[in-house]
């Protein structure tokens, strides 16, 4: 957990099952009856590792001394068939644990130090298969005797119930803790997070904003969650920004959760862009944080015909710097964000990157990155931020016993508790009760040992970053530690206990951050060929940008840079020259048509290339064209032949307007054959001599024909020439 303290998964049911006697009687039974019984065994374990027990003790595992309490003992059946009814013991050792160590080991592994006594049984009565049934047991001031203050093991366990189909009952344990308060409390400050991934990597669409800010949605359970306590926001500027963008056209949902987020009087402050590691690309060695290009791309002027809402106004966050050229570190795509944005000379007025991504009243220069940080990382991190910056870390990242603010070397660092940190994430991200209640009950036994460590030193806890909790599980475990009143004002002010780090960063993450951005040049220059690059290169530095966010796992980590570089590759294949035939070329001179393909779905600007093999062809060295998105277009290249005939080979390759070659040249056979145009006019012009005599031929003979037929005719009707005939 140096890493990180704020990723998911610290530990599910199944491994606290995994504790006690059912792996026990898993093992003796296959060791008894042989190999034959191993595939009953296994039944028998799937089913008895259906069977939970949930455990908790007072409130939120919190007793004061002296006092009587209640323990909940919940039994939970998810297995397909009902459970007998059984018996549970609830046992108590009196032996506080020591440190946060003890009780994880305690919790873990069920190894605790000192005997345990029962404080009470109960019948627990059958539960029908998929639920589940509590029992609940008084615990008198006698019971529990005069306990010190501290944190106690606490243990419950199920016996004589059983399965339908199963060959023995099976004993369920489950650990928790009894904590037995001191007289006062140290004051805790909560940082919830604030984060929504979209899922194609840049932006929340209209459609994923008003699912999340429906009445049933994530964001709407955050802000219900955290209404009414002094939980600290870190608010990711992606989510306003995704709803300003849309202007007009954002879901009035999502519009009236960005109001109530401004009217809540928590005090906050603001994550990087898409929650992006400044951890990450200190160690990638970039000079400033990665900040998206502009989000111009992402504007539609109709949205803005109405007069648009207030947005804040906010310092322009830090434009990155160009990187080195000397291959010690990739060089991102520059940022036009620098300079203003054109608007248009008639209509609305567009607003520019700092208002879309301002976070109204935030507190500035305060960064919440991984903790696998070294003292470089802190002194890069100066340098991101104008004034100095104040880093939020895990208190497994920090040595020595620490409150809520620390100096290191001459760097602020706020410090968050680590296993209650966890513990409470795990119950706001709970929507069970009693399992809540246990990792509540968890996480009260970490604060305790560290106000035990130091009584009267503030303390400080960061959530996960979560996007699927329920209103009433994160205001639960707020509500449960929140000091009303003490917020980040309040820590910022505590005086900074001097302290060291104690991890050892990882390169992996930066060295492939830096793979991501050397693509990202790449992707620069092929983006010439479009009219605006930024509607390629805009979306491609977020999605890079949450690739490296904080609450990614190691392996949701190498999925989204997997994912990353599968676009990039996909968008760098999307414009090429289909492979083609050999072409019949029949005359001296004609347009040879060859496919150019457009899978983007912008129209681009490409120069044709041609190149003969052999000078017998006289070729258009440069076609340009634009090729309309989603289509093969097929781009007419005039050509001569010198020659009558002969095979001629032309290399096709194409590059964008200024001369960035794009996709890879392609090779086409072209078959001259253009003697065989003279040959075709002499046999047609010869036709048409033969045409024409026939027709005058058959014309003369016709005429003749006709001049005969008049003699004749002339002859008969004549009285003199009767006469002559007569005599």
């Amino acid at each position: 957990m140096t890493a990180t303290i704020f990723e998911n998964g610290l530990r599910t049911r199944l491994q606290r099952l995994a504790r006690g006697s059912v792996i026990s009687a898993i093992v003796l039974g296959l060791v008894s009856t042989g190999a034959g019984s191993a595939v009953a065994a296994a039944d028998d374990e799937s089913e008895a590792s259906s069977v939970e027990l949930l455990l908790s003790a007072g409130v939120r595992g919190t007793v004061a001394p002296g006092t009587a309490t209640t323990a909940s003992i919940t039994v939970q059946n998810d297995a397909k068939s009902e459970l007998s009814a059984g018996r549970v013991t609830l046992e108590i050792n009196r032996t506080p644990l020591a440190d946060e160590a003890s009780v994880t080991t305690w919790l873990n592994d069920s190894d605790a130090t000192g005997g345990f006594d029962q404080l009470g049984t109960d019948t627990v009565a059958p539960v029908d298969a998929e639920t589940s049934a509590t029992t609940s047991l008084f615990l008198p001031p006698e019971v529990l005797g005069d306990l010190a203050p501290g944190v106690y093991p606490l243990r419950a366990t199920l016996s004589g119930a059983q399965n339908e189909g199963q060959d023995a009952a099976r004993t369920v344990t489950s650990t928790s803790v009894l904590v037995v308060t001191a007289a006062a409390n140290p004051p805790v400050a909560v940082m919830v997070p604030i984060t929504a991934t979209p899922s194609d990597g840049a932006l929340l669409t209209a459609d994923e904003l008003s699912a999340l800010t429906a009445p049933d949605g994530a964001l709407t359970a955050t802000i219900e969650g955290v209404r009414g306590t002094s939980a600290i926001l870190a608010i990711d500027p992606a989510i306003p920004a995704a709803i300003r963008v849309l202007g007009s056209s954002a879901p009035q949902s999502a519009r009236e959760w960005l109001r109530l987020l401004d009217a809540l009087p928590n005090e906050r402050f603001s994550l990087q862009f898409g929650d992006a590691d400044a951890t990450t690309q200190a160690q990638a060695g970039l000079p400033g944080l990665l900040q998206p290009t502009t989000l111009a791309p992402f504007l539609t002027l109709s949205s803005f015909t109405e007069p648009p809402d207030e947005t804040p106004t906010a310092t322009p966050a830090p434009t990155p710097a160009s990187l080195p050229t000397d291959g010690s570190a990739p060089t991102p795509v520059p940022t036009p964000s620098d300079e203003p944005s054109p608007q248009p000379t008639d209509g609305p007025v567009l607003p520019d990157d700092a208002q879309l991504m301002a976070v109204e009243g935030s507190t500035p220069g305060i960064l919440w990155p991984r903790s696998d940080v070294s003292a470089a990382d802190l002194d890069t991190f100066s340098t991101y931020l104008s004034g100095g910056a104040v880093t939020v870390l895990s208190s497994a990242a920090v040595g020595g016993v620490v409150g809520a603010h620390a100096a290191i070397d001459s760097h602020s660092v706020l410090v968050a508790v680590d296993a209650a940190s966890d513990a409470l994430s795990q119950a706001a991200s709970e929507d069970d009760d009693a399992a809540r209640q246990q990792s509540l009950a968890e996480a009260s036994a970490y604060l305790a040992l560290s106000a035990q460590a130091s009584p009267t030193t503030p303390l400080l806890i960061g959530l996960d970053r979560d996007e699927t909790r329920t209103a009433d599980a994160l205001r639960e475990a707020v509500s449960s530690v929140d000091s009303l009143g003490f917020g980040l004002s309040e820590v910022l002010a505590i005086p900074a206990t001097p302290s060291t780090l104690s991890t050892e960063p990882d390169p992996a993450r930066a060295t492939a951050l830096q793979g991501m951005l050397d693509s990202e040049i790449v992707l620069g220059e092929f983006s010439t060929i479009l009219d605006d690059s930024q509607l390629l290169l805009s979306p491609k530095r977020i999605q890079i940008m949450r690739a490296t966010a904080v609450g990614l796992t190691d392996k949701g980590f190498s999925e989204a840079v997997a994912d990353v570089n599968e676009q990039t590759t996909e968008t760098l294949n999307a414009v090429d020259i289909p492979p083609a035939s050999t072409i019949q070329l029949l005359s001296a001179n004609a347009d040879l048509p060859f496919s150019v393909r457009n899978d983007l779905p912008w129209p681009v600007n490409i120069e044709l290339t041609v190149k003969p093999s052999d000078p017998r062809l006289e070729v258009q060295s440069v076609t340009p064209w634009t090729i309309q998105p989603g289509t093969t277009t097929r781009v007419k290249v005039p050509v001569s032949a010198r020659v009558g005939s002969g095979e001629v080979t032309l290399t096709l390759s194409l590059s964008s307007p200024t001369g960035v070659p794009i996709s890879q040249p392609e090779r086409v056979r072209v078959s001259v054959r253009a003697e065989w145009e003279t040959i075709g006019l002499a046999a047609f012009g010869g036709l048409i001599v033969l045409l024409l005599g026939l027709g005058i031929i058959r014309t003369v003979r016709r005429r003749r024909r006709e001049a005969l037929a008049g003699d004749e005719e002339q002859a008969t009707s004549s009285p003199d020439a009767v006469e002559e005939l007569n005599e």
